[in-house]
């Protein structure tokens, strides 16, 4: 063994160990959200602060930094292979940007993200932004104290992007969503004054949770998600989490007058999971072993939920399934009556169950409030109002509650503060990247209605999973497909599909 080797061998067993910890803090996170006893929140937070506060002291420690020099200043690290490159340098990149955090603000994110969740549930129950209100303040207060801690050049909120999305910029977000903002405004109102319009109604079938969770189990199953190394659970707000390789596990939520709502919801989160198993198991824990970016995870979940799980390949060949599994509901309706209405285009309140046009124009209100939150420009008192207007400027409707407006979401209460972005960014690449399998693989609609799915799935694992962060998100994406990150594919697909659908 070379001196490079030992001193590797000594970063990895380090870093796995740390992983272990992670591993242990997510289960703890994964048990809160769908098993934890409602008075069990107070020590549950006390718990993911101390792991968060053990996490982060390992991994800004010094002698990880030592390690990570001497292999970086060798002689045969230029000769070394790619995994150890790419290894280092991340691990370098993340141990800078952490070591500017101090350890208490650490434990007081940690622990503010953990009661916020319970604060949530509250609050949801309700309808009291009023309850939520206070702990949303401190949250912020703690996301803005950590924008300062490790510095930015244009905005506070360049600090948070790149936590999900390494390299991105505000200034880059802001240039790809206001690329698209026109065009999806200009889409939705082509499909809303079309004379042609989908029978949305048929949609609304009552279909007990067991029969929609036997359908969810059976769909994602086909499609490639490992049953022996994951699993589904149910949950306030649907999430995947990766608790070590071989571990992966997804969860839902059940609308008994809104089928679809569960099984897209699951496709979601199935396409994340399908990115976890796929990645190096053997590098686990380590950069090679782990997801590029959030915007190429959510290229994977939205994928599977909408250019796969919305097209007419895939529908039929699963209708009759669904048939068996909605006590006969849409016996009478025919396939293409069916296809048409899940990919109706029709503004609405509730981001997980929007199309998928208005689901972007979703994200964009997000994005511009929890900005303007972050830079100062908004305060937590006026975000309802915000949030109201920005929905009816965008979409044209307003929320009648909290719930299903400014509450709906967890992510500001778990302090995921720049997590929105990353799905539009996801839909972006997820179309180039569809683009180019179906370029290399043939049709896969045709594929989709044979039930072949592995195919695509396998050609994900090669051009995706498999490379792990070796490359930025903006390099993945034009490695593989030879093309810039652009959003032209997404709108060329949402427009053919409503011309389509909506005879325009």
């Amino acid at each position: 063994m070379t001196k490079l080797q030992e001193t590797y061998k000594n970063l990895t067993d380090y870093v796995k160990e740390i992983t272990y910890l992670e591993s242990a803090s997510a289960l703890l996170d994964w048990d809160q959200q769908t098993h934890l006893p409602k008075s069990g929140s107070d020590y549950r937070s006390a718990q993911l602060a101390y792991f968060a506060g053990e996490i982060h002291r390992r991994r800004t420690s010094a002698e990880l930094l030592d390690w990570m020099n001497e292999i970086i200043h060798s002689p045969e690290f230029d000769q070394a292979p790619q995994e150890i490159k790419t290894n280092v340098s991340v691990l370098k990149r993340e141990h800078e940007k952490s070591s500017k955090v101090p350890d208490d603000l650490v434990q007081a994110l940690a622990h503010a993200a953990a009661q916020g969740h319970q604060h949530w549930l509250d609050a949801r129950d309700k309808n009291s932004f009023d309850l939520l209100a206070p702990p949303l303040e401190h949250l912020f207060k703690l996301k803005r104290e950590q924008s300062e801690a490790i510095g930015y050049t244009d905005s506070p909120y360049d600090v948070h992007i790149d936590d999900y999305e390494p390299g991105c910029t505000t200034r880059f977000i802001k240039e790809q969503l206001g690329v698209i903002k026109k065009d999806l405004v200009e889409i939705t109102a082509a499909a809303s004054n079309a004379s042609a319009q989908p029978n949305s109604a048929v949609l609304k079938a009552n279909v007990e949770a067991t029969e929609q969770q036997a359908l969810s189990l059976a769909i994602t199953q086909a499609i490639g998600f490992d049953y022996n190394r994951g699993r589904l659970d149910e949950s306030a707000h649907p999430f995947s989490t990766g608790l070590g390789p071989d571990d992966v596990r997804i969860t839902t939520r059940y609308n008994q007058q809104s089928f679809k709502e569960s099984l897209f919801g699951t496709l979601h989160e199935a396409g994340h999971a399908m990115y976890e198993q796929g990645l190096r198991a053997d590098q686990y824990g380590l950069p090679s072993g782990n997801y590029c970016s959030l915007g190429i995870h959510e290229s994977q979940s939205r994928l599977w939920e909408n250019l796969v799980g919305r097209s007419r390949g895939f529908w039929h060949h699963f209708y009759d399934l669904t048939k068996s599994h909605t006590a006969s509901a849409f016996d009478n309706v025919p396939l293409d009556t069916f296809y048409n209405a899940i990919n109706s285009v029709q503004p609405s309140l509730i981001r997980v169950e929007a199309d998928e046009v208005t689901y972007n124009l979703h994200i964009i209100i997000r994005f511009e409030l929890e900005v303007d939150m972050i830079e100062g420009n908004l305060s937590i008192a006026d975000l309802p109002d915000a949030w109201n207007q920005k929905y009816k400027d965008y979409l044209g409707i307003t929320p009648d509650s909290y719930n299903t407006g400014v509450m709906q979401d967890i992510h500001w209460s778990a302090g995921l503060v720049g997590y929105f972005p990353t799905y539009t960014l996801g839909n972006i690449y997820a179309s180039q990247l569809f683009n180019k399998a179906n370029d290399e693989l043939g049709d896969l609609n045709k594929m989709f209605e044979q039930g072949e799915f592995h195919s695509l799935k396998n050609w994900l694992n090669t051009n995706v999973h498999q490379l792990g962060r070796r490359y930025d998100a903006v390099e993945l994406i034009e490695t593989v497909t030879g093309e810039v990150a652009s959003s032209k594919p997404l709108i060329s697909y949402l427009r053919g599909k409503v011309n389509e659908i909506y005879e325009l």
